[in-house]
Parts: C-alpha cells; structure tokens; sequence
C-alpha cells in the first residue's frame, strides 16, 4: 500500500510516545507507510509514575519485546501485584490470574521506555523523525486535515501530507486545539508529580505501593489531600509520587512539591527519602486527562489516541495501556480504511470512536462518579476505614481500579464488573 507521489506518506503520526509509536508499529506491520513526527530526540525524560500494569505488559507483549528474552532479562523489574496501605492496614494484592492479561506487572523509567517502543516500529518499518514539532494541521477547503505544518531542528519550517493523520501528542494536545477540539471541563483531570530517589531499602520491591492516605509531621500528624505511590525500579532507585485530583478542595490551591517533600519527610529514614541528598533529579508534574476529556476522537481526518484523546483511567490514574490499546485500535481502523474511498471509508473510520465508546464509555462513566466520591474525604475516610480490613473486597477493588476482568466467563467478581459497566450509560 504505497502514498501517492502527492503524499509522504499513507499516515503521519503525531508524537512518539507509547500511543504514537504502538500506532505505528501496527500499522507497519500492516503494511501502511507511516511518518512519525516526535518533536524531542531520544532517550527523553518523561514525568510518570514507570509502573506497568498487566494491561500494559499484554499490549508490550504484542509489539515483540519478549522476542529476544524474557523481560527480566532486558532490565525490566517485574511484579506481583499492588499494596495498599491506609486505614492503618497495609494489604497486598496480587494481580488476578485471567486468561485475558498476565499475572505480572513491570516497572521500567520512561527515560528509555518510550525508546525501546520506537525503534519496535521503526524495526517494524516505520519512518521515525526525531526533532520534529508538528505546529499544526494544513487543511484542504472542506476543512478536513491532509497534512501537517512542521519546525524541523536545524532546518527551516516544512509541510508533511497524509491522507489520514494519528495524533498523540499527549496531555498538551496541541494539534487536537488547533482542529478546535477543546478539553471537556466536565471530566476529571489530575495532577502529578514525582521524584526518583535513591533507595537500597525499597528499589527492589516485587509490589508496586499505594498509599491511599498522606501523612505530614510538620505542624504534628497532619492528613494532607491526595494519594501516593512508591515504585522500585530495580536499579538503586525508586520512583515517588502523588497526585490529586480536579474534584478535590485541594486541587489547583497547594504547592504540590511540598507536600510530596511533607509526606516523605515522615517516612522511615532507612527508606532514605526524607534526606534530600538521596534525591535523582527535580521534582517533575504532569497533568493526567481522564475519562475522554477530548472528544470526538475522529473527526476531519485526524484520529485520537492515548492522552491527546483524554483516555487516562479515572480510576487509578493509569495512562500508558490505554494509550497502546487505543493506538492498536486506530491502526486496525485505518488500515482497513486505506483500502476505501469517499463515503466508505468514512464509515470505516467511525467504528475508532464508536469501538472506543463500547471498550470504555460505561467504565470511564464509573470511574468520573467515583472521582467525585472519593474527592470528599469523609467518604475517602470511611471507605478506607471500613473497606480496606477485607481482603475479599479489596481484591473485587484492585479488579475494578485496574479494569482487569475476563470479559467471557471468569469468576462472580468479573460478572459484577463487567455487568456494572455495562448498565452505566458510556461517558
């Protein structure tokens, strides 16, 4: 399937993070010439929390990164599942045995994660360009995108032109606003920040960690708003962060490098990250759009993926597999209608969002009421309270904050899952 002599390419893929680059691996892989456009170069640094659910493994897994060894092997750190700690209880859940997605999450730093998933599309043959921002989209007189306008580093300003163009170019979302599509204030966002520290305590750990509760010393035993997490990253290091949500009283009012400085300065000092000389670098923030807070995600030529399109979970915060899942969807949609023209091939590129609608629409519902709930801390604190003693339902908790349930057959606990997500009306 070749581009006219009129295109670069048959697709241009905005942004080569996880969504861009897992888009255009797949649709290399199908045989589409594809131009990926990433304004930095790499290896880059990236604010994220690293960790990887099963959800993100199973969609790493297809793009062929355990061809060459298992994932241990290659440096990643592998493990069993999350624990949880408030209420004065600490819990380990380990990740459910499904016959949908492995029992195993994995933690790797965004400074090569990103990286390694580019140069699997450009194995795949891909055509990657690095040093590249995309300012905006070149219009034909419908108003539909057929190309993109570029500052190309070192070089003068160019166009590049597709037929069809991916965008994900992340929470920023630059091309999306230039199409006049603007966030959904009615959805929730988040806010994170983290740092990495040094840490011979806690950098192996096989649990990713959850704090469902935020304790500062300063000024006595003080609850601060928001959640955190403590990650190992296998390599001397753990990466800690915290975010805070759009429906608490908090957001957009505290210094939230502070209070992650607050929290940790009440943590055990063998932990070392109360000691700033164990500190690897700045404390970093990054906004999280959840819950489809960018919408349509096709529309004139240009389709959504990942953060551009606002498919962060409301639940737990996770970003990174549904950025792949949504890029693996977009590039089965396109492929297919490359192959048709006119009317047809815009009824091809409708199923995008209404595939999208039927995966996500009633579980991201879920997850904006429960974003609301859990943004009054009386409901937080007797859900904490009351829920975290029982292990059964907090286990029932992990399979829904994670959105890992098998979708046929599985036990009462996917039935119930599945069946809630089902009745909510999609977002």
């Amino acid at each position: 399937m070749a581009a006219s002599r009129d295109n670069d390419a048959d697709v241009i893929v905005v942004g080569a993070g996880p969504g861009g680059s897992t888009t255009a691996y797949h649709l290399a892989r199908h045989g589409v010439r594809v131009l990926v456009l990433e304004k930095s170069q790499f290896p880059r640094e990236k604010v994220c929390g690293d960790g990887l659910t099963p959800r993100a493994v199973k969609q790493l897994i297809k793009l062929g990164l355990t061809a060459d060894g298992s994932f241990e092997e290659q440096g990643w750190l592998r493990n069993k599942g999350l624990r949880v700690i408030g209420g004065g209880v600490r819990l380990e859940l380990d990740w459910p045995d499904l016959a949908s997605f492995p029992n195993y999450g994995l933690v790797r730093t965004r400074f090569d994660f990103d990286d390694l998933i580019a140069k699997q599309a450009v194995k795949a043959g891909a055509d990657l360009r690095t040093g590249v921002t995309v300012t905006g989209p070149v219009l034909d007189d419908t108003g539909r995108a057929v190309g993109v306008t570029a500052e190309v580093e070192g070089g003068e300003p160019r166009e590049y032109r597709a037929p069809l163009i991916i965008s994900a170019d992340g929470v920023s979302g630059r091309f999306p606003l230039a199409l006049g599509l603007a966030k959904r204030e009615d959805r929730p966002i988040g806010v994170a920040v983290r740092r990495y520290y040094h840490s011979p305590a806690k950098h192996d750990d096989d649990y990713l960690e959850s704090w469902l509760e935020l304790r500062s010393k300063e000024g006595g035993d003080r609850l601060l708003p928001g959640y955190g997490w403590i990650f190992g990253m296998g390599d001397g290091r753990v990466n800690v962060g915290l975010g805070v949500l759009n429906s608490s009283a908090a957001f957009g009012k505290t210094n939230y490098r502070r209070m992650l400085t607050e929290w940790l300065g009440a943590t055990p000092p063998e932990w070392g990250m109360n000691d700033e000389a164990n500190a690897d670098g700045p404390i970093l923030g990054a906004a999280l759009p959840m819950g489809f807070n960018r919408v349509p995600h096709y529309t004139r030529g240009v389709l959504l993926v990942g953060d551009s399109g606002g498919m962060v979970n409301p639940f737990n915060g996770e970003g990174i597999a549904y950025a792949m899942e949504s890029g693996e969807l977009a590039a089965e949609v396109v492929a297919q209608a490359l192959g048709r023209t006119g009317a047809d091939r815009e009824r091809a590129l409708a199923a995008y969002p209404a595939e999208l609608k039927a995966r996500y629409g009633g579980y991201y519902r879920l997850g904006n009421i429960f974003v609301k709930m859990i943004g009054n801390p009386q409901i937080m604190r007797i859900a904490t309270k009351h829920g975290m003693p029982h292990p059964t339902l907090m286990r029932f908790v992990l399979k829904l904050l994670a959105n890992l349930t098998d979708p046929r057959g599985g036990d009462a606990m996917d039935r119930v899952i599945n069946a809630m997500t089902k009745v909510v009306p999609a977002a």
